[in-house]
């Protein structure tokens, strides 16, 4: 059966212009296309004007600014775009799982102060996108070896010591987490 998943276009434009370096803003509809299709986005046929459009919506949220530099204009990512796009690659990425379960859980534990929810709420939806089970609010499982992920998740959000991650060789009631991880 043929995968037909959408890629939002939003995601593709900051894949392009992160890709591309700066990309000429005066260009970007015409030469658009060349540049998606060198990232593999090239079967999917978008209008000028819904570009233009989606470049606009991207330049309202923030993610894009456009600047002129010897009298052409490009576009480049704000920190903010950047950020956006880090949220994308965590997505996309998958914890290899061995062939056998080394009987280890794997505990991510966090302290994230109310006035940084935002950071709280990203490392939550990282987690769950990572396939992680929570046990509590603040602390949650997985059976697979990830630690460097998690280190370079905490560089990324610069919690540092606010998160914790545990390697523990038995979690009591542990039945439900063998269950869901299918060990």
């Amino acid at each position: 059966m043929k995968n037909n998943k959408r890629i939002p276009i939003e995601k593709i434009l900051l894949y392009t212009i992160a890709g591309v370096g700066l990309v000429a803003a005066v260009a970007l509809a015409p030469g658009i296309g060349p540049a998606l299709k060198l990232f593999g986005f090239g079967k999917h046929k978008y209008s000028g004007k819904y570009l233009e459009s989606a470049v606009g919506r991207l330049k309202n949220k923030g993610f894009i600014v456009f600047e002129e530099k010897n009298g052409k204009k490009f576009i480049r990512l704000t920190s903010l775009g950047k950020n956006r796009l880090k949220e994308y690659e965590y997505k996309n990425i998958s914890i290899p799982k061995p062939k056998k379960w080394d009987k280890k859980w794997r505990i991510v534990v966090f302290d994230i102060p109310e006035k940084r929810k935002a950071i709280r709420n990203k490392l939550r939806n990282t987690l769950i996108d990572w396939g992680f089970v929570r046990l509590q609010n603040s602390i949650w499982v997985y059976p697979y070896e990830c630690e460097e992920l998690v280190v370079m998740l905490k560089a990324d959000l610069k919690v540092g010591k606010d998160i914790l991650y545990i390697v523990a060789e038995k979690v009591e009631y542990d039945k439900n987490f063998k269950k869901l991880f299918k060990l």
